[in-house]
């Protein structure tokens, strides 16, 4: 997609947020930048994560004249359905690096998904982390196994205006229902074909799933076994994903409902 304004995250802490959501809101002709973003989402610098709720009320709150919508169980397809109707993409996913010891480390991170390339197997992304993060290729392959980690969730920035051929794009995403439950299919399916630490991140997204659709008892025995599938990492070559509990909260809403109110704050307890 041509008219894509890159804005990196850097000399910022933990600034994905904001840098992504600017780059989604100035495609379409907003005059801000990431920094504008960051006052209203991020207004603390030691703020670790901003959840696309709070992106999508930034919209609502400072950006009259646009619109948002966010679903889980995305994918590739759909993602290009998209691309090819104008509308660029952020998702959010999971990726590793080595950290500050030199171990690798998992972190979560959007990903401003602005093209594809069939020729060379991937989609144009702009990563606000990375240099260079302009226009770089992420091959399908990679860029699914990290959008895993987050329940393949999605979000599109667009003019009301525009709407009709976001719901066209959508299909039946557009019904929030079908896609919480076509992501808990999607979850099942990764429970039986994936293993070793994707297996946490597949039972994860089965209890989000569940969370979506207010299921909280089933929600609450999914995250049981992402946590039992966390306590058996495989730490010799990747540290457990112990941010996990910044980016998404969907074991509280679990717990809570299901009246495990001790569990709720055993795991606050752990994450702080």
């Amino acid at each position: 997609l041509k008219g894509v304004k890159y804005e990196g995250q850097f000399n910022r802490w933990n600034y994905c947020g904001p840098a992504n959501f600017s780059m989604a809101l100035t495609f379409w002709g907003w005059k801000g930048n990431r920094d504008i973003v960051g006052k209203a989402v991020k207004p603390s610098e030691k703020d670790k994560n901003v959840m696309p709720y709070e992106l999508q009320d930034f919209v609502t709150a400072n950006v009259p004249g646009m619109s948002t919508v966010m679903r889980y169980g995305g994918d590739v397809d759909m993602l290009k359905r998209f691309l090819s109707a104008g509308f660029p993409v952020l998702a959010e996913k999971g990726y590793y690096e080595r950290d500050t010891t030199g171990k690798i480390s998992w972190l979560g991170h959007y990903l401003f998904t602005t093209g594809y390339d069939d020729a060379r197997g991937g989609f144009i992304v702009q990563d606000a982390y990375t240099k260079p993060g302009k226009n770089i290729l992420s091959d399908y392959a990679t860029y699914q196994e990290g959008w895993r980690a987050f329940n393949y969730l999605y979000m599109v920035v667009y003019p009301p205006d525009r709407e009709a051929e976001v719901t066209t794009a959508l299909g039946p995403w557009a019904d929030e229902t079908w896609a919480a439950q076509h992501a808990l299919e999607l979850a099942e399916k990764d429970i039986i074909s994936v293993g070793g630490n994707d297996l946490f991140f597949a039972w994860f997204n089965k209890g989000t799933s569940h969370v979506a659709l207010k299921q909280y008892m089933d929600a609450a025995n999914a995250f049981d076994q992402a946590f039992s599938q966390y306590a058996k990492w495989n730490t010799e070559k990747k540290d457990r994903p112990y941010r996990m509990m910044w980016y998404q909260t969907g074991p509280y809403f679990a717990y809570y409902y299901s009246a495990r109110y001790q569990d709720v704050i055993n795991l606050a307890d752990t994450t702080l």
